[in-house]
């Protein structure tokens, strides 16, 4: 998992709030992937997937909360929702200042309660200005990109059916794996499956 070697672990942990419980089950993992691997073996997946939001490189951890999405997305939503998901991705592909507030503008208009927008706003907060385009540059705070894209994670996985939400947290967390390897992490849509 190259991409996350560098990740600091102490920085991860900061910003992923995990319980005292899930702290005791990472017991003394002394790297990210060490970390990661200790609770998603302990059961805890959710934070499993919070460590991977924060541990990523911003542009793949919004491309991974874009396939996350795009897997649970049903048949028939919206198609604000993809074009929502559209900009997303096309942001990551061509990382321009343009991108990045078209897809903030498509979060604020489809509202700030799915998996999609949360990745918008993910991609949002990658930087390297949160305030309009004409006043003075106000740089995001760096662990934000996370804190968007680990809610688009678990909103994705609890869409339409939370029952779900373990067997789709696993699958995500080998998504991650597979991104943070260098590979493109996409999962099939699940309303096709």
């Amino acid at each position: 998992m190259d991409k996350i070697q560098a990740a600091v672990r102490e920085t991860v942990l900061a910003h992923a709030a995990l319980g005292e419980e899930a702290l005791a089950a990472a017991g003394g993992a002394a790297t990210v992937p060490a970390l990661i691997d200790a609770l998603e073996g302990a059961g805890f997946l959710v934070e499993a997937t919070r460590c991977f939001a924060h541990a990523l490189p911003r542009r793949e951890a919004v491309w991974w909360a874009a396939m996350c999405a795009r897997h649970t997305a049903p048949a028939d939503l919206a198609e604000t929702g993809r074009a929502t998901l559209d900009a997303v991705e096309l942001w990551v592909r061509q990382q321009n200042e343009e991108g990045r507030r078209a897809a903030m503008s498509r979060a604020e208009a489809i509202g700030f309660q799915t998996p999609e927008a949360w990745a918008a706003v993910a991609a949002f907060w990658s930087g390297p200005s949160i305030s309009p385009p004409d006043q003075p540059p106000v740089p995001p705070p760096a662990h934000l990109t996370g804190v968007a894209v680990a809610g688009a994670v678990a909103l994705a996985a609890v869409r339409g059916d939370a029952q779900r939400g373990p067997a789709r947290l696993a699958l995500f967390l080998r998504s991650a794996r597979e991104i943070a390897a260098g590979g493109v992490g996409r999962l099939p849509p699940e309303a096709e499956q």
